[in-house]
């Protein structure tokens, strides 16, 4: 069993680890050495909210800023196609076989956007690590999806590598949406893996990005800054707009020239959140 759960971590991970004898792992660098990722990570904003609250449309907006800016799309494309596999297709078609190996395998691309190196003075990056864990496998779990042991193995996961890398988050835009419109426009869309999403699917999705975000039941990583994105998307740019002066602040800085003067998620009270 150790073996295997090794042979799933990448090798650079894998030289930063130790196993115990009940498959746990834990990290070299958790006694007192920097993670890993620690240094030269970017301002980092988080592009959050649930199926259909347009998140694309969102970075799309910001292509404008893109000599300075890095724009991380969701990789979609990955998880259809993984070796040749529609990992997507098969987790809504049958949800109890595939719900622990897509997540694993979202982790892994996740991780890779989180590290991503830019010499840019933004990162905005669509979805996280974070919402992964608190709104999707968490959802999974609690619909009877994931079944328990699989849950605790992916808990582990999460916890080791916020033990070993530094996932930098200094803002999270969350796109508030109504799980009705949400689904109006995965209808508009008609992407063929989302044919078979039900309106209680972003219902249940909803409900855990409110809890995590709004109501704070879950770790919060950074501030959060909430739109209105239940606007329609030809209509939506006033809202886009107010948010620029916060995920521009660096650039806005760094234009006029001041020190920048920026708190580390770290280092922000309790009271911020």
């Amino acid at each position: 069993m150790r073996n295997l759960l090794l042979n799933m971590i990448p090798e650079w991970m894998q030289r930063n680890i130790v196993p115990d004898n009940n498959c746990r792992f834990f990290s070299r660098m958790a006694s007192g050495g920097a993670k890993y990722g620690s240094e030269g990570q970017p301002f980092t904003v988080f592009i959050e909210g649930n199926i259909g609250s347009g998140k694309t449309t969102f970075l799309n907006h910001f292509q404008k800023y893109k000599d300075s800016v890095c724009l991380l799309t969701e990789p979609v494309e990955q998880w259809r196609n993984c070796g040749g596999v529609n990992l997507l297709d098969l987790l809504y078609k049958e949800p109890y076989r595939w719900a622990m190996p897509f997540q694993t395998y979202v982790t892994i691309t996740m991780l890779n956007m989180h590290i991503h190196p830019t010499e840019k003075s933004v990162k905005l990056m669509e979805r996280s690590m974070y919402s992964a864990r608190y709104c999707f496998v968490e959802n999974m779990a609690r619909s009877g999806v994931l079944h328990q042991g699989m849950y605790n193995i992916l808990q582990e996961w999460y916890t080791s590598i916020e033990n070993m890398i530094n996932i930098q988050a200094d803002l999270i835009v969350y796109l508030r949406t109504s799980p009705e419109i949400a689904h109006q426009r995965v209808r508009a869309r008609a992407r063929s893996e989302e044919s078979c999403v039900p309106l209680e699917y972003l219902r249940e999705i909803h409900e855990r990005y409110e809890n995590w975000l709004i109501h704070g039941l879950h770790h919060r990583p950074a501030p959060v800054l909430v739109l209105d994105a239940n606007l329609d998307l030809n209509l939506i740019g006033d809202e886009y707009i107010r948010s620029e002066s916060s995920i521009l602040k660096p650039i806005l800085i760094e234009n006029t020239n001041r020190q920048p003067i920026l708190a580390s998620p770290s280092k922000q009270t309790k009271e911020n959140f």
